[in-house]
């Protein structure tokens, strides 16, 4: 919960205070000001739809409910979250790898990009592995 609060703090504003800044510091870089505030804001907006939908799958493991369909919505949530947030990463990525001088951001974007990669391809098993159980335990309950 103090995470999340943070977060909203961060969200409303330090970054849009922190790009403000940015571009008082660099005037031929302050169109980016908006378009980073933005991109930034969104990628926060996703980490907190993973502790949300995290959160409320806690609550269902604690009222041993997780093997129901209605978790598979928070995973779904948590699935989304990270796909929208890679979709936009691979954007600026793109845009950042096309207008550098230098390969220091874009190979850290592009790190960036693979770890995200490999956290929603993770997320896709376990959804899986949660769908396959909750099928399991219907079938078993309905056996007993």
């Amino acid at each position: 919960m103090v995470l999340f609060g943070v977060l909203v703090l961060f969200q409303t504003f330090s970054l849009p205070g922190q790009f403000a800044h940015m571009a008082q510091e660099s005037p031929q870089d302050a169109y980016l000001r908006w378009p980073a505030t933005v991109v930034a804001v969104f990628w926060v907006l996703c980490v907190q739809v993973v502790i949300v939908a995290t959160w409320k799958l806690l609550s269902l493991v604690k009222s041993d409910r997780i093997f129901t369909e209605a978790s598979l919505k928070w995973v779904d949530a948590i699935v989304w979250a990270i796909a929208a947030a890679w979709l936009v990463l691979v954007g600026v990525f793109l845009y950042v790898g096309f207008n550098a001088d230098d390969p220091g951001l874009p190979l850290l974007l592009f790190l960036l990009t693979v770890g995200v990669s490999v956290l929603g391809l993770l997320m896709v098993v376990m959804r899986a592995l949660l769908r396959q159980a909750t099928t399991l335990r219907t079938d078993m309950e309905a056996v007993i």
